[in-house]
């Protein structure tokens, strides 16, 4: 799994590209990111399936805000991106959630 982010020039706005790598996918066939910026919806973002068995989606987040946010596998199975910025305690669960922090230095 990792995170990557570029920022715009003026800093409003971070690209962040979620990517979910062929052996985290663990062979799921569908994968779809919940989190702040999509109201934690499970359907609204899916990320798209690459030849090489890995998943990924770019999103443009507000910059200067730290998201937290999961992935579904399946429709079934919760996880975390092993690359988060950091972890922080799920308030409904007793798991935790990722974070990417979009905060440009």
């Amino acid at each position: 799994m990792a995170l990557k982010k570029t920022y715009s020039k003026d800093k409003k706005t971070c690209n962040v590209t979620f990517t979910v790598t062929a052996e985290a996918a663990q062979g799921a066939k569908t994968i779809n990111i919940a989190g702040d910026f999509n109201s934690w919806s499970s359907t609204d973002t899916p990320l798209s399936k690459k030849k090489d068995g890995s998943f990924s989606i770019k999103l443009t987040l507000e910059a200067g805000k730290e998201y937290q946010f999961r992935y579904l596998f399946d429709g079934q199975k919760w996880e975390n991106d092993w690359k988060a910025d950091k972890y922080i305690p799920a308030p409904y669960s007793n798991s935790d959630n990722s974070v990417v922090i979009c905060i440009p230095e």
